[in-house]
């Protein structure tokens, strides 16, 4: 997928590069998801705060198209329908934004990335993925923390259709990495042999992003 246009530069993208440049928030303290359910360095708020690149593209659900293509046995494209008439999940995570906050307990239903996964049959080659958004950014993740246990496309946030704000109609959820590997407004999926950096990846940050190591910057 090469269709991406460029996200614009913003005060945020600005102050997220000196924050890599200068490994701001660091604490050094290494944590275990199993003994601390707060990551290093993050502190807990009750809101969902929105950061964005600039952009809240708005895809009515019967315009909003995902591909999924690349190192795959069946690539397909998935109107909302047959997004919809797929194995439906719920779950329970805990999420962990970059910028350090944490919001406990929050309720997903979406479509599994496992299932997602069956539909396309990866080839044995695959290791990577690159995801797309429709407001253009990009972001890389490991075939294996993709396909995480509680890892999904996510079209509803606590009993409701999943807001505009907040990448609606639906979005990927990594819940066990920091938040911007979970890219917005999902648009396409590559299933690749080889890491590619995304957006911010190519900014200074982390390639994988688990909050425990606080692997905020490259």
């Amino acid at each position: 997928m090469t269709d991406d246009a460029t996200p614009p530069d913003s005060k945020l993208t600005r102050s997220k590069q000196r924050w890599a440049s200068e490994h701001k928030f660091l604490t050094g303290h290494d944590a275990r998801p199993e003994d601390e359910r707060l990551p290093p360095g993050q502190h807990l708020v009750r809101d969902w705060p929105v950061l964005d690149l600039g952009r809240q593209p708005d895809i009515a659900t019967d315009r909003w198209e995902l591909r999924i293509g690349g190192l795959v046995e069946q690539p397909v494209t998935l109107d909302w329908a047959a997004f919809m008439a797929l194995p439906q999940t719920r779950s329970r995570s805990d999420i962990h934004c970059v910028t350090t906050w944490s919001r406990y307990d929050n309720d997903w239903a979406g479509v599994a990335t496992r299932d997602l996964l069956d539909v396309v049959q990866p080839t044995a080659a695959a290791a990577f993925v690159k995801l797309h958004g429709y407001d253009g950014y990009t972001t890389n993740l490991p075939l294996a923390d993709f396909a995480a246990e509680q890892a999904m496309v996510a079209h509803s946030w606590d009993g409701a259709p999943l807001t505009r704000a907040h990448g609606g109609p639906a979005r990927l959820l990594v819940p066990h990495l920091y938040l911007w590997k979970s890219a917005k407004w999902l648009r396409g999926i590559d299933i690749l042999a080889a890491d590619a950096p995304g957006f911010w990846e190519v900014n200074g940050y982390h390639m994988r992003g688990d909050p425990w190591t606080e692997e905020r910057y490259s």
